[in-house]
């Protein structure tokens, strides 16, 4: 398994910090200003930045956000049902069913253009898929 070699930076095409993209994309921010709004609904990415004009319909997010969102929100539902479990151990059935599921679909809902921000951050800061100006 060979890594993708990311071109070196040049007078033309500044470092960019990825953590700081994504953090900006974490907060559903364009990764270039930081300002401008990322989506115009809740997962559709503005084509264009509305303050710094950068392109972000670059993005190939696809299958990344729904994964790491299921890996997520899954580990804390293990978590969180096994200390339930120990507090309360003759739980009804029917209260499981009604606490994990709304916790499930409610913390996906929340976390998932928020994964997706970050992923398309990282993408933005390692020029990846059409993010790099130099191949224009």
């Amino acid at each position: 398994m060979t890594a993708a070699v990311q071109p070196a930076p040049t007078a033309t095409s500044p470092h960019r910090d990825v953590w700081l993209a994504m953090r900006r994309g974490f907060r559903c921010r364009c990764p270039k200003c930081g300002e401008g709004k990322l989506y115009t609904s809740y997962l559709k990415v503005v084509d264009r930045c509305p303050v710094c004009g950068e392109e972000l319909h670059h993005h190939r997010a696809d299958d990344a956000p729904p994964y790491f969102t299921i890996f997520i929100v899954g580990h804390f539902v293990v978590a969180a049902l096994l200390a339930f479990d120990e507090l309360w151990p003759d739980a009804p059935l029917w209260l499981h069913a009604v606490l994990w599921t709304s916790f499930i679909v409610l913390a996906s809902l929340w976390l998932l253009p928020l994964i997706k921000g970050a992923l398309i951050g990282y993408q933005w800061a390692l020029r990846m898929h059409g993010f790099d100006e130099r191949q224009e």
